[in-house]
């Protein structure tokens, strides 16, 4: 097993232990062991004085982000169309681009910027959908494990209401276990989830034989959900039995429960479904600038909080057109005002302290021990300069820390730790 770092930082740290609690410290350490956090002081206690101390004061010091919903083959054309809806947009942008990486040469090239990318931003963990050719999904885990960051990657399976060259055959399930074979035990930092595209691409026969798969080899699941009007309309034309979107997963054993699952989006689930995932454990994909590209429209994140669901931020590549999180934190307090002003004034708008436990806490759930520095949890951190930003007055901790999600994102960040590695 992989023996992580241990390590020390002085700054001025922030971190979330809810969705209401921001705690800053200032001109503290930050202690990890082995690649778990072993405590924030404002006097390093005599045990840990071996370890290596990097001086980071004046500096803001914060956990790892996490990026619970992108699609890497999508990151070369972010940015582009987008004034289409999101079915219009899947048919004439994403499926003819995702095509492209039937080609290794062509995915090995795509994908080198994109694991480049990620290593740079402040994104430590993320939740990656990939295309459904087998040679390139290997090509991106391949590179993300040499980027350090760590993820769980799947393999797309789609079979229908997409175009003929990228819709799969009947040997689909057996593709997919493949990948599972051939890549099992050869990573140490990328794990494979199950990655049924959604419902209106799935049929019913891939999706048994998907959640047969699920069971055999007990993998997370990642999808999409109640994004789109046009889409949940569509899934129930082909699941008229369901009572919403939601059932038509848990139909074949793929909507949370003893399987860890993440849906995307969520903008337009009725009471029922919401209720459902709550008592399975569904994690939440908020995905507030592709929901606004896309015309999906707001996710009622207020009323999913409140209700106790667990919800984390995506960025939605390329639906999304950045990759920051930083970015998604200020898109979610966007997005919530906008909705309390015209839709709902009864669901209050976003705080920065909730947008922050959204894009690190929230999100970091999924993966365990993640998201803070509480004691035991593991140690993703992000240091961040703000010289580029001078001002004139005195700001407060929390203050500097809601200047820099809304103006620097994530091209100050001077280090990035992974599990107390550094990786950049």
């Amino acid at each position: 097993m992989e023996r992580q770092a241990s390590g020390i930082l002085w700054g001025d740290i922030c971190y979330s232990t809810d969705k209401d609690t921001l705690i800053t410290r200032e001109n503290a350490c930050l202690v990890w062991e082995d690649g778990k956090i072993a405590g924030v002081y404002d006097r390093l206690p005599e045990q840990f004085r071996a370890y290596p101390v990097e001086d980071c004061r004046g500096k803001l010091i914060i956990p790892g982000l996490v990026d619970l919903h992108i699609h890497a083959p999508q990151h070369p054309f972010r940015g582009l169309k987008m004034d289409l809806p999101l079915l219009p947009w899947l048919n004439t942008n994403a499926f003819p681009e995702e095509a492209k990486y039937q080609d290794p040469d062509y995915a090995r090239k795509a994908y080198e910027i994109f694991a480049a990318d990620m290593k740079k931003s402040g994104t430590t963990r993320a939740c990656i959908f990939a295309s459904l050719h087998l040679p390139a999904t290997k090509i991106l885990m391949e590179l993300l494990e040499e980027a350090g960051l760590e993820t769980y990657v799947g393999k797309v399976n789609m079979d229908r209401n997409c175009p003929d060259y990228l819709r799969e055959g009947e040997d689909a399930p057996a593709v997919t276990e493949a990948w599972l074979e051939e890549t099992a035990g050869r990573f140490s930092h990328v794990k494979p989830i199950l990655t049924p595209r959604f419902i209106p691409a799935c049929s019913d026969s891939l999706m048994e034989a998907l959640g047969n798969i699920q069971k055999k080899w007990k993998l997370p699941v990642q999808s999409h959900l109640s994004e789109n009007p046009d889409e949940i309309a569509l899934v129930q034309a082909l699941h008229p039995q369901s009572r919403f979107y939601g059932e038509a997963y848990d139909r074949f054993g793929l909507f949370g429960g003893d399987t860890p699952t993440i849906m995307a989006h969520c903008v337009h689930c009725p009471p029922e479904e919401l209720e459902m995932m709550k008592e399975r454990g569904v994690y939440i994909a908020h995905c507030p600038q592709s929901n606004t590209n896309l015309c999906s429209g707001a996710s009622p994140v207020r009323q999913l909080l409140e209700a106790g669901l667990q919800v984390g931020l995506g960025s939605d590549i390329a639906g999304g057109a950045s990759l920051s999180i930083f970015r998604a934190m200020t898109d979610a307090i966007h997005t919530s005002k906008l909705r309390a002003a015209l839709l709902d004034r009864s669901l209050a708008p976003l705080t920065l302290e909730e947008a922050f436990f959204l894009g690190t806490l929230g999100g970091g759930r999924f993966f365990g021990k993640v998201g803070s520095f509480q004691e035991g949890f593991e140690a993703d951190v992000l240091v961040l300069d703000e010289s580029k930003i001078p001002h004139p007055q005195p700001l407060t901790l929390r203050e500097r820390l809601e200047r820099y999600v809304y103006l620097a994102g994530d091209d100050w960040i001077t280090k990035k730790y992974v599990k107390g590695r550094c990786v950049c």
